[in-house]
């Protein structure tokens, strides 16, 4: 690596350009906390409805990622990312436009189609443009902005909460002014070499990998690339099948099932709900989706400090065994009806945002070959957008009848999790693309 002149600054912009897909993925996650208790009232919302609006997201992601695997893989990340941007920005004014809860529920299930392409796009993007020493690094800016968009978006709602009763129309109609910058921003970038490569543009692949680090970083990176992707480059589905790859696909799934049924999502999107159980006001529901978004951008950016130096193993097994302790803790100051639940559900936070969230990403988006990696990453993330879906849909019910032993099903997930990382993961610091291949399998 060392004989290679990086543009560090290069790589950097266009990390941030193509992560503000994570912003937005930030701002549409969070942005139903605060919403919440005034869709409750203006749509009359029961536990089923409840958990189905906040879910709706996932619905659209799915489709999402099945439409970004499509269009990557035919027209290039960089045209996947603009169409993120415009279904973000039009979602956004249709959700602040509802008039019923279906017509609500329809709309952010288009924003979940934008914030499902951009949750694939984004991190495949970056991990495609990045040096492998830098990659971990790059990878999680991605989800630092996700996590920006997390606290300003729980900032603005907390600010609105006395607008009356239509404050949740700005909250979700103040979306369309980062969308916009997004698909400004995603106009500049380059097209990801390895996909222009596979696309048969090998003169436009070497121009930017010689703006990212060289005449020498070029030549070497257009012999490995090139050697990689021999046989097939198109979307293809039944390839995951082979018996190469799909140790890798399990894992990938596996991984990004566990992210979600991990239970700490229900603290980002319940949070009002779960505050309101030990007698908080309104106010003080909101200003505790604040904090978390503090502690979520703190320990994110310890995580890009750690995830190329610590290693991705390491992180994910302190993650998993934090969680399942940490759990156990807040079921019982739950059921105590203790204000110090916070101080625990905001540690359960901060294990997530160092450790599960942004490696999680980083695996996904360097576990697979080059020539299925749009097929296996949409399949990856569909998984990850169907857990979801299914934790946060249940969630209300299962509070509803079991309260504060929710959280022990969300521990004994983690407990799986913590074996499944030590078992089945292997370390991917510090290696190309390239040499990744099959390594993560074992093979």
């Amino acid at each position: 690596m060392q004989q290679y002149q990086f543009n560090r600054q290069y790589i950097l912009g266009i990390s941030f350009i193509s992560a503000l897909g994570g912003y937005l993925f930030g701002f549409d996650f969070a942005v139903i906390s605060g919403a919440l208790p005034f869709l409750q009232r203006e749509f009359n919302l029961d536990a089923y409805w409840e958990g189905f609006a906040t879910g709706s997201l996932a619905i659209g992601a799915i489709a999402g990622c099945i439409i970004a695997a499509s269009v990557s893989d035919r027209h290039g990340r960089k045209k996947g990312l603009m169409i993120a941007a415009a279904v973000f920005m039009l979602s956004s004014l249709a959700m602040a436009f509802s008039y019923d809860r279906i017509f609500f529920i329809v709309a952010r299930s288009a924003a979940g189609v934008g914030v499902g392409m951009a949750s694939m796009l984004s991190p495949m993007y970056i991990s495609e443009i990045s040096p492998a020493h830098l990659r971990g690094r790059m990878v999680a800016i991605n989800q630092l902005t996700i996590v920006i968009g997390i606290l300003i978006t729980n900032l603005v709602n907390y600010s609105l909460r006395n607008y009356g009763a239509d404050a949740w129309r700005w909250m979700f109609g103040l979306g369309a002014i980062p969308s916009g910058l997004f698909f400004l921003g995603a106009l500049r970038l380059p097209e990801s070499p390895r996909w222009l490569i596979s696309a048969g543009h090998t003169k436009k692949a070497e121009a930017v990998l010689m703006k990212i680090g060289g005449a020498a970083f070029a030549a070497t990176s257009l012999d490995t690339i090139g050697r990689s992707m021999s046989g097939n480059s198109k979307l293809n589905y039944g390839a995951l099948l082979q018996k190469a790859i799909l140790p890798a696909v399990l894992i990938g799934i596996g991984l990004a099932v566990f992210q979600q049924l991990c239970g700490i999502n229900v603290v980002f999107n319940y949070a009002p709900r779960i505050f309101e159980s030990i007698g908080a006001s309104q106010d003080d529901q909101l200003l505790q989706t604040v904090f978390i978004g503090a502690i979520n951008l703190v320990f994110t950016l310890l995580a890009m400090l750690l995830v190329d130096r610590l290693g991705r193993k390491p992180l994910m097994l302190i993650g998993a065994g934090g969680l399942a302790i940490l759990y156990a803790v807040v079921v019982n100051l739950l059921a105590s009806g203790s204000a110090h639940v916070s101080w625990f559900l905001l540690m359960a936070i901060g294990t997530y945002a160092m450790t599960l969230a942004p490696v999680t990403w980083v695996l996904i988006a360097e576990i697979f070959p080059n020539k299925v990696r749009g097929a296996a990453t949409s399949v990856a993330v569909i998984s990850l957008w169907l857990a979801y879906f299914i934790l946060v849909f249940t969630f209300p019910v299962l509070f509803n009848r079991l309260k504060d032993g929710t959280f022990y099903i969300y521990a004994a997930i983690c407990v799986v999790g913590f074996l499944f990382v030590w078992f089945r993961i292997r370390e991917t610091k510090g290696k190309t693309l390239e040499e990744l291949e099959g390594v993560i399998a074992g093979h």
